[in-house]
C-alpha cells in the first residue's frame, strides 16, 4: 500500500498536537482533534461516545492536570490500514516536576482522514503495567 511522507508528517503532527494540548492545558484544541463521532477509551477504562461526550471528560480532568508533571507522546509506529485510515502505536510518558519518570501509558489511535486532515477516531489509553 502506497502512503505519502504527508500523511505520516501530518499523522505525527496530531500526536504533537495532543501532547501540546496537554501540556498546555487547552481543552478546545485537544477536542478539535477528534472526529465527531469519535470514540475513547481514557486510561481508566472510561468509554466515552462522540466528540461532546471527550469534552465535557476533558474539560473536568485537563485543567490543573499538569500540576504535577507533564506527559511525552511519541509516535512508535503507524499502520495504514487504507490510504486514509491509519493505526497509531503511541509511547507517552508521564514526569514529575523534576524531571523523574512517573509512569508510562501505551495509546492507540486509530486515525481517519477526513477532508484532508487527520483526525483521531478510535482511540484506547492504556496504562504500562511493570511484569
Amino acid at each position: 500500500m502506497s502512503t505519502s511522507v504527508a500523511d505520516t508528517d501530518a499523522i505525527r503532527a496530531v500526536v504533537a498536537a495532543v501532547e501540546h494540548a496537554q501540556q498546555h492545558e487547552l481543552v478546545d484544541e485537544f477536542v478539535a482533534l477528534f472526529r465527531a463521532d469519535a470514540i475513547w477509551t481514557t486510561g481508566h477504562g472510561k468509554r466515552l461516545y462522540g466528540r461532546a461526550a471527550i469534552a465535557e471528560f476533558t474539560a473536568e480532568v485537563l485543567p490543573g492536570a499538569t500540576a504535577h508533571g507533564k506527559a511525552t507522546y511519541e509516535v512508535e509506529h503507524i499502520l495504514f490500514i487504507r490510504p486514509d485510515v491509519a493505526a497509531v502505536k503511541v509511547r507517552q510518558r508521564y514526569f514529575t516536576n523534576d524531571g523523574g519518570l512517573d509512569s508510562e501509558g501505551s495509546p492507540m489511535y486509530v486515525m481517519s482522514e477526513e477532508d484532508g486532515r487527520w483526525l483521531l477516531t478510535a482511540n484506547q489509553n492504556t496504562p504500562v503495567v511493570a511484569d
